[in-house]
């Protein structure tokens, strides 16, 4: 190719392309287009040094690139100057004049707008391998894009004290999938912290933000948010062992309604939940939601899916819960405006029903119901708006990433603070870190008129239940809430857990928790009334609805001893579901021994190698399983 040049142009005409054709870097090619990117003015403008400045980029536009490695660059110039001296292009005074002089390049934030954002257009237009030239338009509103930098910069800034140096927004106009907003890091040209990361697509642990998937396929298979889920200490079998899911708070909840677990995001009911269809059937759907991101086999994931496992970018959580907007319709986001191309959408413009109507709308009420979620987040949180939001948190393991993303019924916006780093935040949680930004941005968004409410569809009744067994409410019912159904999943039967008991000072009302929270409801003190047996109940009138069973360990569980930690330390704690009646039962192991245990009817057994077999005895009635310990 140079032999080429050379015998069919000139050396000014070969210097004249080169000009016209270098690499300058940030996407400028040609002296001219550089001259007005980093100094504002025509390359005729240019000063000596100036010029030198700019003729030292092309040598590797990225390693001197000004507004990332200023010194770099200037240290070229100044040995480009140098040469000229050298070789007689310049004299002393001009060289001394060059050197004295101040480079002031325009500042990069009227360079660069959207970095991030167009960045991705570029890469997307490339990829399809079309050429665009002149101009080109895309979604994007500069005003809603420079008030989320402006709200970013402000709370990663404030949260510095807690090691949180980054972030990111994504907001999209719901009705159309245009893209309005893409903020990929708080500082694009912070390198100490990695600024040039697009957290918008960078794959990040998602927390807690999967849940309503998981709850959108549980009131499928028809539970309703009135059903009940034990938030109780429990033992999660999976192919790799035992495992006790914990919640955020790290205390339990006893018996919770779907809407409560879900607008609370209680982490044992989400997995127990999971774990009556399983990791695959939740992995398929959050495909289906297009999270292509999650490539794994299910049993990579477990139930620890509906936690967090796996990572997932921003992109496809906005995008996902832009569905949930949509009343379960899953589209493509666009970022080119329409002019009757097909470069606009990331991948084919197809649609999907992730869930029907009626199942989005009921997690869309769960999601913006502030009463609901005040258990866990508080009463004015950062998640209550002045207008209908749906919006939901996660945190990851170790405080490394938060998320707040939601949506109204115009825009889905969603927000993820942390470390590109890994490194850990501390103690900033979603509604601490994620959630203020999430805030100040929605509100930005309707600052002008407020949404309005939520669609209700059709095929959906309502219902006063009581608030604790989630029946229809009963005249002795201290709590009460007007529920959503799928017509046809209402309640039918009405709530027995509450009951009067007679006393000397006049009747109270009690709690009858069913066998499952009996331990539940001693442990937190609730008044249950008299043990049946204490009431002069016969024996034979004890209740049989439940079957005395062991709950842990389970059939076929193994167990190894750590060789590192002290034996006397090292336990097991038996378990039982006992029905009402029963005031006390009988643990046995290997047929010796006999230890009787009362409520919550526990026993500890220190782990001892080999095969055993323990058996559980009251009231007539028995329950066996068999398990092995290593040593």
């Amino acid at each position: 190719l140079a032999l080429r040049l050379e015998h069919t142009l000139g050396k000014a005409e070969v210097l004249e392309q080169y000009l016209n054709r270098a690499p300058y870097g940030n996407l400028n090619y040609g002296i001219e287009a550089a001259s007005r990117f980093y100094f504002g003015k025509p390359a005729e403008d240019l000063s000596l040094a100036e010029a030198a400045f700019l003729a030292g980029i092309p040598r590797g536009p990225s390693y001197l690139n000004p507004y990332f490695h200023f010194d770099r660059a200037k240290r070229r110039q100044k040995h480009i100057l140098r040469l000229m001296l050298e070789r007689g292009f310049i004299d002393e005074s001009s060289f001394r004049r060059a050197m004295d002089q101040d480079i002031e390049l325009v500042p990069p934030d009227k360079n660069f707008e959207a970095p991030h954002f167009v960045e991705y257009v570029l890469r997307q237009i490339r990829r399809r391998g079309v050429a665009v030239g002149g101009e080109v338009k895309t979604t994007l509103d500069l005003r809603i894009q420079k008030a989320c930098e402006s709200i970013l910069r402000a709370y990663v800034k404030s949260l510095e004290d807690k090691n949180v140096t980054n972030g990111a927004i994504l907001v999209v106009d719901n009705e159309s999938g245009e893209i309005l907003a893409w903020v990929g890091s708080a500082d694009p040209f912070d390198t100490l912290h990695d600024g040039q990361v697009d957290g918008v697509l960078a794959l990040r642990q998602p927390g807690s933000a999967l849940k309503p998937f998981t709850y959108g396929i549980a009131l499928e298979s028809g539970m309703t948010p009135a059903s009940i889920i034990p938030d109780i200490p429990s033992f999660v079998s999976t192919g790799y062992g035992d495992f006790t899911p914990r919640n955020y708070d790290e205390s339990y909840h006893g018996p919770v309604r779907l809407r409560q677990a879900l607008a609370c995001s209680y982490n044992v009911p989400a997995v127990r939940v999971l774990e009556r269809f399983g990791p695959e059937v939740l992995l398929e759907r959050l495909h289906r939601a297009g999270f292509s991101s999650l490539d794994k086999e299910p049993g990579y994931y477990g139930l620890a899916l509906t936690l967090g496992a796996g990572e997932v970018r921003l992109y496809e959580l906005v995008r996902a819960y832009r569905a949930l907007a949509r009343g379960g319709v899953y589209t493509p986001l666009h970022f080119l405006l329409d002019d009757g191309d097909s470069l606009d959408s990331e991948e084919e413009d197809s649609s999907k029903i992730v869930f029907s109507r009626q199942i989005a709308f009921l997690l869309t009420d769960i999601l913006s119901d502030g009463e609901a979620r005040a258990p866990a987040f508080g009463d004015n949180s950062p998640l209550d708006l002045p207008f209908p939001c749906a919006v939901k948190t996660g945190t990851s393991k170790d405080y490394r990433d938060n998320w707040t993303v939601g949506y109204t019924t115009k825009y889905t916006v969603g927000v993820w603070v942390g470390n590109f780093s890994g490194e850990p935040m501390h103690g900033v949680s979603g509604i601490t870190g994620a959630g203020p930004i999430f805030r100040d941005v929605m509100l930005y968004l309707h600052r002008e008129n407020p949404p309005p409410p939520f669609p209700v569809p059709r095929g959906l009744v309502r219902a006063t239940i009581c608030t604790l067994s989630g029946k229809l409410a009963g005249p002795h019912c201290e709590g009460r809430r007007l529920e959503w159904f799928i017509k046809g999943t209402e309640p039918k039967d009405t709530c027995d857990w509450h009951y009067l008991v007679p006393g000397p000072e006049g009747d109270r009302i009690a709690i009858r928790y069913p066998p499952e929270f009996r331990a539940w409801g001693q442990y937190i003190g609730a008044d249950c009334g008299e043990p049946l047996e204490e009431a002069g109940v016969a024996a034979k009138e004890v209740d049989t609805s439940f079957a005395l069973r062991i709950i842990y360990p389970d059939e076929g569980d193994v167990f190894i001893i750590d060789p590192y930690l002290r034996r006397s330390f090292q336990a097991l704690e038996f378990r039982a579901l006992v029905p009402y009646g029963v005031r006390e039962v009988e643990w046995r192991i290997d047929g010796r021994g006999s230890f009787r245990s009362r409520a919550p009817f526990t026993f500890r057994w220190q782990l001892s190698p080999g095969e055993h077999e323990l058996v559980l005895t009251a009231g007539g009635r028995s329950d066996t399983v068999h398990f092995r310990v290593l040593d």
